[in-house]
């Protein structure tokens, strides 16, 4: 994938709201990688109306010159800093505003590249947040096979989960399966805490034996896109406490399911899932939002949170992950990924969410 020609398309047009920019400099390894399609920890891709070029070191760089398109490919020397080799660039060119990914530099690397550079530096993070958050159809399907690798994933490890096996190790069974199914990697460390831990949201996997409710969050990674999945399944007969908790997050979801799809404000979505579990009485035990961004990146935006003010655009990428939380004796948690589209929402998760007790 090569999205350089629509990030010059957009910095054309970037005077809806954002600052002026006469080019811009990527220097983060996710924003990259998707304006090229080339995965690398160290280079720079700079853009300008007449030209691109990719920067990197000889650790990637004949695998540059054969991947990337639309750029031109240069090996940065030993010992020569990027933003030196950027302003050499620069020189003679007429850019005077030069756009930065200002939730990504560093300070110190922002003052290395204002003190050489012949052009102010402007933030344009959000050109790339929005070109990013609607999904192509290539995309789309990236994400649709590391959900397909997710949920082949918990089907085999779904008989594993018992009372003989600790947190660590079914977690530990979760990546090497991710792995063997065709993830390059997982998305996250997986979640997976049982019995009373289960009230702690993004508890860490500990040598507890299974028990009780036992939730699992993970998602597998596929040639750079995330996809993420939560299930709550209870080891032995659930009480009817931990049934009616169970009912009411699967309630609040399908609402906010009901109410996602393209031009609604991501709040309005949270709301929708919020007001069922603060109906029922447990408003104080869901204390994050209904949704995130998934992309490259397993956290990005746009959201469906209680502050995200923005309306969706379609082909974005959700989570839809209400939950209940109670202190000191377990939780429910039911995340499933959304496509927003103009009529609703496709939900690309295929494991079944009705409660499983093992």
């Amino acid at each position: 994938m090569n999205r350089i020609p629509d990030i010059r398309t957009a910095l054309a047009g970037a005077a809806c709201g954002r600052p002026p920019t006469d080019g811009i400099l990527l220097t983060s390894p996710i924003n990259r990688r998707w304006a090229t399609g080339f995965a690398s920890s160290a280079g720079a891709l700079l853009i300008t109306p007449t030209e691109s070029v990719f920067i990197t070191d000889s650790r990637y760089i004949e695998a540059a010159e054969a991947q990337i398109r639309d750029a031109a490919v240069i090996q940065i020397s030993s010992g020569q800093s990027y933003a030196a080799l950027v302003a050499e660039i620069l020189t003679g060119n007429p850019i005077k505003r030069l756009g930065f990914e200002e939730d990504f530099m560093t300070q110190s690397a922002y003052a290395a590249y204002r003190k050489k550079l012949p052009a102010e530096l402007v933030p344009a993070q959000s050109v790339l947040s929005d070109l990013r958050a609607s999904k192509t159809s290539a995309e789309y399907a990236l994400m649709r096979r590391a959900q397909e690798i997710t949920d082949q994933t918990f089907a085999q490890i779904l008989p594993l989960i018992t009372p003989e096996r600790t947190e660590r190790e079914l977690a530990a069974e979760i990546v090497y399966r991710l792995l063997k199914n065709g993830a390059e990697h997982p998305a996250f460390d997986p979640i997976v805490v049982s019995g009373p831990r289960s009230s702690m949201p993004h508890g860490i996997p500990g040598e507890d034996k299974l028990t009780g409710f036992v939730t699992i969050d993970f998602g597998a990674v596929y040639k750079g896109y995330c996809a993420d999945m939560t299930r709550t399944v209870s080891i032995g007969e659930p009480t009817d406490e931990m049934r009616r908790v169970y009912e009411v997050v699967s309630e609040a979801q399908r609402a906010g399911i009901a109410a996602a799809k393209a031009g609604v404000i991501g709040k309005d979505i949270d709301c929708a899932a919020r007001s069922v579990i603060k109906a029922a009485g447990y408003g104080d035990y869901f204390g994050h939002g209904f949704g995130h961004g998934l992309g490259l990146e397993v956290h990005e935006s746009p959201g469906a949170g209680p502050t995200e003010t923005r309306p969706l655009p379609s082909g974005a990428v959700i989570s839809a992950e209400p939950g209940i939380y109670l202190p000191g004796k377990f939780g429910v948690r039911i995340e499933d990924t959304l496509c927003l589209t103009e009529s609703g929402c496709e939900i690309l998760t295929q494991t079944p969410k009705e409660l499983i007790v093992l």
